[in-house]
């Protein structure tokens, strides 16, 4: 399809990977309950309690559908190398690639899924929402029934971003970032035009 020029910009198409994206890293039991976490980039939360994300036919995706129920955490700078393999390595290819990976596992007391140890961050969720689509993936929207963190990445008893130090996919670039320092302040800085 030929799009119209917009002048002095660049069409880049309907396929555009907006960057960033958060490095999701998706933990469920299969049927012989056996860990199994995938690193996914299409999601994030969306509302205070509830989380969504897209995935294309996975283990993770069957998993989804067997259990209803998963733990989301985020990689961060310090498990980028695990993670990335994580997003890499199929649970379909090798059985118990958690352990494999050097990560161990506590079972969530509040869903029917694992809590990855090294994540110092982790949503337990139960699946509200899964859209099939015809390939074998889904759509799925998970409600936050819980959070825990570490206590390593909390200040004043809120979870301090720059000590969790989440990176994010650049689709653009295939590289995994961290965030940056403040620009301003939310709900703040744009007082000075009101």
């Amino acid at each position: 399809m030929e799009f119209k020029k917009v002048e002095e910009r660049t069409n880049m198409g309907a396929k555009l990977y907006v960057t960033p994206q958060p490095a999701l890293m998706i933990a469920t039991y299969d049927a012989d309950g056996t860990p199994d976490v995938m690193m996914a980039a299409w999601g994030g939360q969306y509302d205070n309690n509830q989380v969504c994300f897209s995935l294309s036919k996975h283990k993770t995706t069957d998993n989804l559908r067997l259990n209803k129920a998963f733990t989301l955490s985020y990689a961060d700078a310090r498990t980028v190398v695990e993670s990335d393999y994580f997003g890499i390595v199929s649970g379909n290819d090798v059985k118990d690639k958690v352990a494999k990976a050097g990560f161990t596992v506590t079972k969530s007391q509040n869903v029917n899924a694992p809590i990855i140890n090294e994540y110092p961050l982790t949503m337990e969720c139960r699946v509200v929402e899964m859209r099939d689509d015809e390939d074998g993936g889904a759509w799925v929207v998970g409600e936050i029934v819980n959070a825990i963190a570490d206590p390593s990445i909390l200040t004043d008893g809120k979870i301090d971003i720059k000590k969790l130090n989440p990176v994010a996919w650049d689709g653009s670039s295939f590289n995994y970032l961290t965030l940056g320092d403040s620009v301003g302040k939310a709900w703040n800085s744009g007082m000075v035009l009101k």
